[in-house]
């Protein structure tokens, strides 16, 4: 009888318990990081069960949440789980008038690909007291859980949603988030939903406006099978702006011949280049004289001989930005291919939280415990010792999203876990971390200065004393430049003096580490969209890339920056969409609503579009004149260059495309439906570069070189109606007041006043 009495208790005790257990829902935003997730949370006591979608698996554990014993489920989404799209009578392009676009309604609707997830969180949350949002923590993570609660709530409106914040998957922070949970920002959701709707409507309705007229306008290529669109975003057009530009740029460049002094001298086994301090003159006659001056006077003397310390600075912590431009620039990956490889690495536990805009470690991260998992390893174990042994030092730079620490290694990968471009993404972060909290190289320069009659000159030599985070970085160079041993007051008749010529350079198209830094600099996108919109623009091919990784633009995207900048329209500048971003952050901030945004955004589309609807004519003359450069074309390749630098194998369009990944995809990416003004860059301008200003004292007199100061000529018209700066606006006519061979010469520069910030640098001689 004790024995049945001691079970029954038995058996009430687990009923008691379970109804006393919280039941939960926790939701990552991949399945990789609900396994770890629930690994961590678990202590390894887990069991696994399947949902409706194959990909998105359920662990099932007991743990403590909010002080209570709790039964927790622990599953996935793959991304975004729901989409803004129009209702069904707004999908005929050619019956549905575009202009409406603008005010039909938007349904927010969850994908068919994403359904069966939709499912088995409706299931799942039915018989559930809490969910819990573990989606990464950005924007796009809030918004993502935001439609996760969305879908929940359907079956279960009672449900109370928490947040969890992390920015690693290691057991300190995933206890820490779970202790420490907090509530979705609807303020950031809204900021999210804002710019999904302002990038659906305007998306949609140039995109259909462009499409329909030009594939009216030229059948045999853009309709033959009723695929082919061309897509308008206010993230990609001033994405393909900025390739337009440079590439404007150099077909602007007229090339000069310069002149200069060179000095070679040798002594033993070393030898010295002394290069003039005047650097380079545009008129030979000139350098003539002066070179006959050096020759009658003879003698070199020694002026001087100074060494000073010199360093190279170890790189600043880790961001996104900075990841994407070394892996483009260092590792030769695409910058989307670097954060997919990156992201897998963070769902699996090796690195922090990729997309970060931060690059200052937070004083309450332990650097030395980081850096201790590293001392095993036979590439950088060594060095790693020595940071323990001096104390981590990092050097900081200014940025934080107050969200995520900088992009750090989480632990040490034994050699042939990973293999490919994992394992070299893998060692950029460590490498990058090792240097980063390790000290500068030092080194000695020297440099001797000397004189020939009256024209100087100077030789510079390095001695590095200390390689410092050289050697575990070797992505940067630093090399030792040995010289001669002169002694100040010293004359030489040794020397060989010679004229060497050159001609000035055009910039060069940009790469995508360019493209990406100049996005950073004028605000398209985000850290974490930057990949996305470049990708865009070559799947469109609006854009090819070479062999040597750098952007060319095709006919079809310079036809429609020019259609668009014929109609006076900066829609391939930057500032637009720079705006919007400005004001999706006031939204984060609080300090405007959705609501707001979204009116005065759409006020300032519409009226584009319906003056763009008048001039639409603009975009397929533009196109005609490319296509005409080449009557056998029947692609929109991209085009040949004349303009020095921009030669070179293409590959464009499709063949550039990359596949795109399970996940966010397009949500991720501003909008796939994904427009501003501004100077696209400084290198933009066509100068001469270096200039030199120094007064030539001769046997001929007092005299200064000709045409040596000032920017490079450029083909221009002088039609002051049509005459536009950088900046978009009309450019103004004005003489040089300056004494010198180029006095009184007129030339265009931008009208707004010296000193005022926005004024770009657009010059052009007149005539």
């Amino acid at each position: 009888m004790s024995v049945s009495i001691t079970t029954m208790s038995l058996k009430l005790s687990h009923v008691i318990l379970n109804k006393l257990m919280r039941r939960v829902l926790c939701v990552a935003e991949k399945n990789d990081v609900a396994k770890g997730v629930a690994a961590i949370l678990s202590k390894g006591q887990i069991a696994r069960r399947e949902g409706r979608s194959v990909y998105n698996k359920i662990y099932c554990l007991n743990t403590e949440i909010l002080g209570q014993n709790a039964s927790l489920a622990v599953t996935s989404v793959s991304g975004h789980l729901m989409e803004h799209c129009f209702g069904p009578d707004m999908k005929n392009w050619q019956s549905v008038p575009i202009g409406t676009l603008f005010e039909a309604p938007i349904y927010q609707v969850v994908p068919e690909g994403m359904k069966n997830i939709a499912k088995t969180l409706v299931e799942e949350s039915a018989s559930c007291d809490i969910l819990v949002i573990w989606t990464d923590c950005d924007r796009e993570g809030e918004s993502i859980g935001a439609e996760i609660a969305r879908v929940c709530r359907e079956s279960n409106p009672r449900i109370d949603v928490y947040r969890a914040k992390f920015s690693e998957i290691t057991p300190r922070a995933i206890e820490h988030a779970a202790r420490h949970l907090t509530r979705l920002d609807q303020r950031i959701v809204d900021a999210v939903e804002c710019r999904s709707e302002l990038d659906l409507r305007i998306g949609a309705a140039f995109t259909r406006l462009q499409t329909l007229h030009l594939r009216q306008r030229f059948p045999h290529i853009l309709n033959v099978d009723g695929k082919q669109v061309v897509s308008y975003g206010s993230c990609q057009f001033p994405t393909l702006g900025f390739v337009v530009e440079r590439y404007k740029a150099i077909e602007r460049f007229i090339s000069e011949t310069y002149w200069k002094l060179v000095i070679d001298h040798k002594r033993g086994d070393s030898k010295a280049e002394f290069v003039w301090d005047r650097v380079r003159l545009f008129d030979q006659d000139i350098v003539q004289i002066l070179y006959e001056d050096c020759v009658e006077a003879r003698c070199a003397k020694i002026e001087s001989v100074s060494r000073r310390p010199k360093s190279k600075y170890r790189p600043q912590a880790l961001d996104t930005v900075e990841l994407e431009k070394l892996a483009v620039r260092k590792l030769k990956m695409s910058a989307k291919h670097a954060m997919d490889v990156a992201e897998k690495l963070y769902n699996k536990g090796y690195i922090s939280y990729p997309r970060t805009e931060t690059n200052k470690f937070p004083p309450d991260i332990n650097l030395q415990s980081l850096v201790s998992k590293l001392t095993s390893s036979a590439q950088w174990g060594d060095f790693a010792n020595e940071i323990l042994e001096h104390g981590p030092n990092p050097r900081n730079g200014n940025k934080s999203d107050e969200a995520h620490p900088p992009i750090h290694p989480l632990k040490h990968v034994s050699d042939g876990s990973l293999q490919g471009d994992d394992w070299r993404v893998y060692e950029l972060v460590v490498r990058h971390f090792l240097a980063c909290l390790s000290w500068d190289a030092k080194g000695q320069e020297t440099r001797v200065g000397m004189r020939i009659g009256g024209e100087t000159f100077h030789a510079t030599g390095l001695c590095i004393q200390d390689l410092g985070y050289l050697r575990v970085y070797p992505y940067d160079r630093w090399s030792d430049k040995t010289l001669p041993s002169y002694i100040e007051g010293e004359e030489l008749l040794d020397y060989q003096l010679r004229i060497a010529d050159g001609q000035t350079q055009p910039p060069e198209l940009l790469n995508e580490a360019d493209l990406i830094a100049l996005m950073d600099k004028y605000g398209i996108g985000t850290d974490a969209t930057h990949a996305e919109h470049i990708e865009k623009i070559k799947t469109r091919q609006y854009v090819g890339v070479r062999d040597d990784g750098r952007f060319i633009p095709g006919y079809l995207g310079l036809a429609l920056v020019d259609g668009y900048d014929a109609m006076g329209y900066a829609m391939s500048k930057p500032q637009l969409r720079a705006n919007l971003e400005l004001q999706l952050q006031s939204i984060c901030a609080g300090q405007r609503t959705k609501q707001e945004v979204l009116e005065e955004q759409l006020g300032k589309y519409r009226r584009i579009f319906v003056q763009t609807e008048e001039k639409v004519n603009l975009l397929s003359e533009a196109l005609t004149r490319y296509l005409n450069m080449n009557s056998n074309l029947n692609h929109f390749a991209a085009p040949a260059n004349n303009g020095g630098g921009a030669n070179g194998a293409v590959r464009g369009g499709r063949a550039a495309a990359a596949t795109s990944r399970r996940g966010r995809q397009a949500a991720r990416n501003d909008s796939a439906q994904d427009g501003d003004n501004g100077p696209p860059a400084a290198a933009a301008r066509p100068g001469r570069g270096r200039t030199t200003r120094g007064r030539a004292q001769g046997r001929r007199g007092d005299f200064r070189g000709a045409r040596n100061t000032g920017p490079a000529r450029v083909a221009a018209g002088n039609d002051p109606a049509d005459k536009q700066c950088i900046c978009g606006i009309a450019a103004v006519q004005r003489t040089v007041q300056k004494e010198g061979p180029n006095k009184g010469k007129k030339f265009w520069c931008c009208s707004k006043a010296m000193g005022q910030p926005d004024k770009c640098n657009f010059f052009e001689w007149v005539g």
